[in-house]
């Protein structure tokens, strides 16, 4: 059990370092923040999807951005496509690969960030969802693992967490978007 719970930690430990290691994922990282900030400086909003533990990140970071990161401030609007009533609904009358796209036609405006999370970035839902917010002119930004998938290369922004080991790209992803979110709060409330 020890050398399991050490080798989980080497792991996770390794995926960081290879991660932080590359200063075009710390770029990135500071121009997600930068255009989330001018969208919430703008009116507009941010919608975020994900299947299964992609969809708790991105549960958490719109909780994180209508709530409150470090301290008591104004909300900013986010959505994460969640609702089960809805999802079911769709996907009972339009198929399980329609869920996220039917969710950015209703929700999004011109101007607003649509953000994808997916470890393979290769779920069809996922990726349809991207494609409806980039034809009504959005702002894509998808949180990615392993080669990036079929999303890699479709997006204005996109981080790769570089590891095809799930539980080690969900772990960078929530450090990804608590910094990200850091950052908003301080751009637009300057909250250290």
């Amino acid at each position: 059990m020890l050398d399991l719970i050490q080798k989980s930690f080497s792991e996770a430990e390794k995926t960081l370092k290879n991660f932080i290691t590359n200063p075009r994922n710390i770029e990135t990282i500071e121009k997600i923040a930068d255009l989330i900030a001018e969208a919430f400086e703008r009116d507009n909003k941010v919608i975020i999807f994900g299947n299964g533990g992609s969809m708790c990140d991105a549960m958490h970071f719109a909780e994180e951005l209508t709530g409150h990161f470090r301290q008591n401030r104004k909300a900013l609007p986010a959505i994460a496509i969640s609702d089960p009533a809805y999802i079911t609904c769709v996907a009972n009358d339009y198929g399980f690969e329609e869920i996220y796209s039917r969710g950015v036609e209703a929700y999004a405006q011109t101007g607003d960030i649509v953000i994808g999370i997916s470890t393979s970035g290769n779920s069809l839902n996922v990726i349809k969802g991207l494609q409806k917010a980039l034809n009504l002119d959005c702002f894509t930004v998808a949180l990615l693992g392993g080669n990036g998938g079929k999303i890699a290369g479709t997006c204005d922004f996109e981080i790769i967490v570089p590891s095809f080991v799930t539980e080690r790209i969900q772990e960078i992803h929530i450090m990804i978007i608590h910094i990200i979110i850091e950052l908003i709060e301080q751009r637009l409330f300057a909250i250290i």
